[in-house]
């Protein structure tokens, strides 16, 4: 193995809860930031079933999204929330929400690049991804970086996938890909022959058939022991 695809959100980066708490403010909602983010890993393995994700794209899942971590956060729905909702996704649309870095990224990243794997990142986004890793000081690392929007196929469509692999010329025997969905994530890489670990932060999958791991700061320790 020496090639790892990456999902972006939820494994690289995260919503900005603070400017969501604060376009809730400006309309008149209270909402702390750190109860919206222990919300967000609870809305992802909501919506991350079969049924959700075969009949809807990424983008029509955004809205549930945002509702999920609200009512997990105690925040009623509102016409002022639905307002903030709209502001939030309009910052969305122009330079990505999700622009947040947990400490453990750059040094997980530098740790595979330092061990010689090719990295790529394959992520269902808006179009605005490549720019917001450049802006957050990431996209150093990636030898590619697709992006939904601008491939015109989403995971877990396998050709996204596949394309990445033709990228950074790897084989997908060669390859894991490491993502947070597993009917997104999961589903697709194995449709494209590749093997994946699914990015489990809360604990919240039941008997996953496939390795776990709670973030990518365990991710080299992982890729190690495989390669021993």
């Amino acid at each position: 193995m020496n090639t790892i695809l990456l999902d972006a959100g939820g494994v690289l980066v995260w919503p900005n809860w603070h400017r969501v708490a604060d376009a809730l403010r400006a309309r008149g909602v209270a909402a702390e930031a750190v109860r919206l983010a222990a919300g967000d890993p609870h809305a992802r393995h909501a919506l991350d079933t079969a049924a959700i994700v075969s009949g809807s794209t990424d983008g029509r899942r955004g809205a549930d999204y945002f509702r999920f971590v609200l009512t997990h956060a105690g925040v009623p729905l509102s016409p002022a929330v639905s307002d903030a909702l709209a502001d939030v996704y309009a910052y969305h649309q122009r330079t990505n929400l999700w622009e947040h870095v947990p400490a453990f990224v750059v040094p997980a990243l530098g740790a595979l690049r330092a061990r010689g794997y090719r990295l790529a990142v394959v992520s269902n986004s808006n179009g605005t991804l490549r720019g917001a890793l450049a802006r957050l000081g990431l996209d150093g690392f990636f030898d590619a970086i697709l992006d939904s929007a601008e491939e015109q196929v989403e995971k877990p469509d396998p050709r996204l996938f596949e394309r990445a692999l033709a990228r950074v010329g790897a084989a997908a025997a060669e390859a894991i890909h490491v993502g947070d969905l597993y009917n997104v994530d999961v589903v697709g890489a194995r449709a494209a022959g590749v093997s994946a670990v699914l990015v489990d932060e809360a604990g919240l999958t039941r008997d996953p058939d496939c390795p776990c791991i709670r973030s990518i700061a365990e991710l080299p320790d992982l890729v190690a022991a495989w390669a021993s």
